[in-house]
């Protein structure tokens, strides 16, 4: 393994927790398949490409593979895991349950100020060029996260973000194929007019179709990508 080939690693800031700093960058390289299914990391690897000693690396790797990303085998090594359908399934049945209550909650709570925000946010949605994924996947976790500030729900964004990792490398392959970022963003708009409207009742039903989307994309990209899953849908 080479940390190196595809990209320089971000650099560690050491005044702050250094395992949960490698675990999130860890975490979104194998989202963005930069580190792929059933690719070997090492721990000693990590910890030079990072600068770091191998006790966070190995801290990284034990929340990883609570994430269900990667597969610690004693006396093998750590390897990422393929994408499991039924862990996506289920991450979506939680976010989608979840995200329905914090929209109907954020209802009562925005005002000029917070629906002017997230307008703002979709107008630098709509300013993403349709091949960058990872800059789209990281305005639509930001769209997300807003609203259930709004909702004064911070905690229940927390629980989603544990629970999503494999829902997100799905939703990372299905940008500018399966999925057109410019549908994504409209739905973000509906949601938005939704609650400018002060409608619990379009505001769930809003994020409720497009936390749908992954449903209908999901089997096309297992089609188009076997390899990277552990079954067919």
């Amino acid at each position: 393994m080479a940390l190196t080939a595809s990209r320089k690693p971000d650099e560690i800031q050491p005044q702050e927790p250094i395992a949960a700093q490698l675990f999130q960058r860890l975490r979104t390289r194998i989202i963005q398949l930069d580190f792929e299914p059933g690719q070997v990391l090492s721990e000693t690897e990590v910890a030079k490409d990072y600068a770091v000693s191998r006790q966070p690396v190995r801290e990284a790797f034990i929340k990883l593979a609570g994430a269900g990303l990667v597969e610690v085998r004693p006396q093998r090594g750590t390897f990422v895991k393929k994408i499991e359908v039924a862990a996506v399934m289920d991450a979506r049945f939680v976010r989608e349950a979840i995200e329905a209550d914090v929209v109907r909650a954020a209802v009562a709570e925005v005002d000029a100020e917070t629906i002017a925000g997230l307008r703002a946010q979709i107008a630098a949605q709509r300013a993403i060029p349709e091949t960058d994924h990872a800059g789209f996947l990281a305005a639509d976790e930001a769209f997300h996260r807003t609203l259930a500030e709004i909702a004064g729900k911070a905690y229940a964004w927390r629980v989603v973000e544990e629970v999503k990792a494999q829902m997100d490398r799905v939703r990372y392959l299905s940008f500018g194929g399966a999925t057109s970022t410019a549908v994504l963003i409209d739905q973000h708009e509906r949601i938005v007019d939704a609650l400018e409207a002060r409608s619990r009742k379009s505001a769930e039903a809003a994020i409720r179709v497009h936390l749908r989307e992954i449903l209908k994309s999901l089997p096309q990209i297992a089609a188009a990508h076997p390899r990277l899953f552990d079954a067919l849908p």
